[in-house]
């Protein structure tokens, strides 16, 4: 087992690599449509969940994710936001200033973000489901926070591991985080290994038959 501590081993690894390890051990994660929205860098962290829905009324309210970016303390965390309407924003710029300020390491939203070149600007990663000019303003409220949350189908709960890059976006439960991680880093390397292989002339029939991927489970 390796001593170096969860995010720092789960930092060199990319979604795809995660994802296999999530499918051998037959546990969700891995989410289809939470896409970069700038070209932002990889995000890995811890969830800080929240849960939004929309307003029922118009009485003024604080506005959402703001008590959530007030109270974050540590500079481990994602904040991974539930119940986005489609064509209205879940996130914008001032909301992205704040996180930044806070040192929170990006935003997964399912759901939309405005002033997404706002958030470019100052190196801020948002992924989503998209892009949008229309405010959440007496749209959408917070919730709740700290619970869990369903993100494109896979439910996340408060402390989860997140990883997002170009291909997408994957949650792991962090009482799997030690398991998935060690096999993670079995694919990662039995994969690189096949790419040489194949490089150096191995026949890509042989190299990618199921019986390889198969004998990732039994490597130590």
């Amino acid at each position: 087992m390796s001593l170096k501590a969860p995010l720092e081993r789960l930092a060199v690894l990319d979604t795809n690599t995660v994802s296999d390890a999530l499918d051998f051990l037959q546990l969700p994660g891995a989410t289809n449509g939470l896409m970069p929205l700038w070209n932002c860098p990889k995000i890995v962290g811890r969830a800080s969940t929240v849960q939004l829905g929309p307003k029922q009324d118009v009485a003024p309210t604080v506005h959402l994710i703001t008590p959530v970016i007030e109270q974050i303390t540590t500079d481990d965390r994602v904040l991974v936001i539930a119940g986005g309407v489609d064509g209205i924003s879940s996130w914008g710029d001032i909301l992205a200033n704040a996180a930044r300020r806070k040192g929170i390491r990006g935003s997964i939203i399912d759901g939309f973000s405005r002033d997404i070149c706002g958030s470019a600007d100052i190196g801020y990663p948002v992924y989503g489901r998209g892009v949008t000019m229309i405010s959440a303003r007496n749209r959408l409220i917070q919730i709740d926070a700290a619970v869990t949350i369903r993100m494109a189908g896979v439910d996340v709960d408060e402390g989860d591991y997140v990883i997002a890059d170009a291909c997408g976006t994957v949650f792991v439960p962090a009482g799997a985080i030690e398991k998935v991680l060690d096999l993670a880093e079995r694919i990662d390397r039995r994969q690189a290994g096949m790419v040489d292989a194949v490089r150096a002339g191995r026949s890509v029939e042989e190299v990618m038959h199921d019986t390889q991927f198969e004998a990732i489970k039994v490597e130590h």
